[in-house]
This record gives structure tokens, sequence and C-alpha cells, in this order.
């Protein structure tokens, strides 16, 4: 078994796909407007399935906005370098909403940033292999 992507749903699916293309640096993988049943989708990630899990934006018509509730957590990513990505995050548009440090209890470097819908993506600075 493996995670194939997790679904997100957005009320403004350009303004995501522009998030998480300009701003997170993802893929563009594939989209498709279902009109007969009120639905967008758009597929992004750093790579394809099966190789890649992806992230799949579901926009459906007329819903501007969802209540994201207390259950859910945030998405991570893993970047070589946790401080020189939300600079460029930050450049790009986005929003850092926990700067680049050491986690509490622990040195891993982390940081948060938030989508436009408001879901949280966690940052992991795990350096390349010498």
């Amino acid at each position: 078994m493996r995670i194939l992507h997790t679904m997100l749903r957005v009320g403004n699916l350009q303004r995501s796909i522009d998030f998480y293309t300009k701003v997170m640096g993802m893929q563009l993988l594939r989209t498709s407007d279902n009109p007969e049943y009120k639905y967008s989708l758009a597929f992004l990630g750093y790579g394809k399935n099966p190789e890649h899990a992806e992230i799949e934006l579901t926009y459906n018509y007329g819903v501007e906005k969802y209540d994201l509730g207390s259950a859910y957590g945030h998405i991570a990513i893993e970047v070589p370098d946790a401080y020189a990505a939300c600079e460029t995050i930050r450049a790009n548009g986005g929003n850092v909403t926990r700067e680049a440090g050491p986690v509490k209890g622990g040195s891993t470097v982390i940081a948060f940033v938030t989508d436009p819908d408001g879901y949280k993506i966690e940052l992991i600075e795990r350096k390349p292999a010498a």
C-alpha cells in the first residue's frame, strides 16, 4: 500500500493552482472539469504517480469557502533548507506563518506556510546526503 494523493477542497481553483505552482514550486499534472456534477479537479505535485504522491484540488461550483474544522493538521513537504524555502515562498507571495527554526523539544528545523484556503503546510528540513 502507498499514499496516492491528498484531496483539498478549495474556494477558487485557479488561485490555488497558482499558489501550489508559483509559490510552492509544484507542477500542474492534470485537470478535469465535470459540469454535469458541478465540480472541477486539478492534480499537482513534485512528480507524478506512482513515484510521487499528489495533491488533488477539488472545486465545487459555487462554494467559495470551507470551514476547516479543528481536526485537520497539515501537509508536510521535505525541503533541503527551510530558511531559504521561507524566503522563496515569501518572495513569491506566500504566507509564512511560522518562521524556520528548530521544532520545540528537538533539533529538526521546520516552518509553516498557509495556502489561500487556510490549509497549513509544514516544511521539514532534510539536508541532501553528501
